[in-house]
């Protein structure tokens, strides 16, 4: 005969609480006492009891579930699809959001679905999985600036959350950076390193974050003498970072200083510059941007503008739960600041 499980009953019992509050903590009501929470919580995992998901859907009306929607622009062939979704998986920015968004659902006992939307059917069945109700809002990274995904979520008053300001007028929550100002953290430590023969390599200029980034890196140097900075959109890969590298360097052969638009983009350009027989930073000083893993893995390793990707996905779920709980009814938006971390490239 098999032991039946923990139930309700031995949570309230083993934490000295009544039924009805362990209810209340495992359904996610927020008006029980924090010590009681943890109290129950303690008691849960002393008992093992695992909540039953189908019955307390019944209870919240929720599917516990969030999309979380990688999303292009444009309709495109079944092959373009497939390589949209290879390049997510490649670069680290999309599990830093990842693991941010986990951080956040896993204590709450919520769950991502990962979603790609790059066509025009993607986009509906996106649409159509929320409005079923198979999750109960969605959280959008968008990789082109003309991405209608937004908008659509934003007409069927469906609880959303951006990552990332959107490119026009449109009514929902988002999480930012104030990339411009990164953009002038790397200036200014280029040129307070004595760098006078300056180049960068920016993302792609479609992507808000990649023009905010290259006006910061341009401001700061025009305002310090330095109004001609020679510029290649990349497209924030490994291999567009050693191109545009190495379109800089036949160019422009006397250059002293490079900030590219991320990190990957940032190992390239040092691979091109270490193929070329320039030092790092010794002839050449290289800046990234992002702080991502791929910052310690370079040799030499990268100084840096640091974006808290972490940080910032898991307050993307946290404006998004806030939503679906009826606790935030108007957009809002959350901007995080850049920081320069320092280390041996520059």
């Amino acid at each position: 005969m098999s032991r039946r499980g923990p139930t309700l009953e031995d949570v309230a019992r083993h934490a000295g609480v009544s039924r009805a509050t362990v209810s209340r903590v495992v359904n996610g009501v927020r008006n029980v006492d924090p010590l009681i929470q943890d109290l129950v919580h303690r008691a849960i995992a002393q008992t093992g009891y695992a909540p039953n998901r189908a019955a307390r859907s019944l209870v919240t009306k929720r599917a516990e579930t969030i999309a979380l929607v990688v999303s292009g622009a444009g309709d495109v062939p079944i092959e373009s699809q497939e390589a949209f979704a290879a390049r997510v998986f490649s670069d680290p920015f999309f599990g830093r959001v990842v693991a941010g968004v986990v951080g956040f659902l896993r204590p709450r006992s919520m769950h991502p679905v990962l979603m790609f939307a790059d066509c025009a059917d993607d986009r509906q069945e996106v649409l159509a999985y929320l409005r079923q109700g198979r999750a109960d809002g969605a959280l959008v990274v968008s990789t082109h600036a003309d991405d209608p995904l937004p908008g659509i979520l934003a007409g069927a008053k469906l609880h959303a959350v951006l990552f990332a300001r959107p490119a026009g007028p449109v009514p929902l929550s988002y999480v930012d950076l104030d990339h411009r100002e990164g953009g002038r953290l790397a200036a200014q430590h280029l040129l307070e390193r004595g760098c006078r023969r300056l180049v960068t390599v920016a993302g792609p200029l479609a992507v808000s974050a990649s023009r905010e980034r290259l006006a910061g890196f341009r401001e700061t140097l025009a305002r310090n003498g330095h109004p001609d900075v020679p510029v290649v959109e990349a497209g924030f890969t490994l291999d567009s970072g050693m191109a545009a590298m190495t379109q800089l360097l036949a160019e422009h052969p006397d250059l002293d200083g490079v900030f590219a638009a991320n990190d990957l983009m940032a190992q390239g350009a040092c691979q091109v510059l270490r193929e070329g027989g320039r030092q790092v930073p010794d002839d050449v000083a290289v800046i990234g941007f992002d702080d991502s893993g791929i910052a310690l893995k370079c040799r030499p390793s990268l100084t840096t503008v640091r974006q808290p990707i972490e940080l910032m996905a898991a307050e993307m779920a946290r404006l998004l739960d806030g939503h679906i709980r009826g606790e935030r009814a108007e957009p809002t938006s959350v901007m995080f600041a850049p920081e320069l971390i320092v280390r041996e490239s520059a």
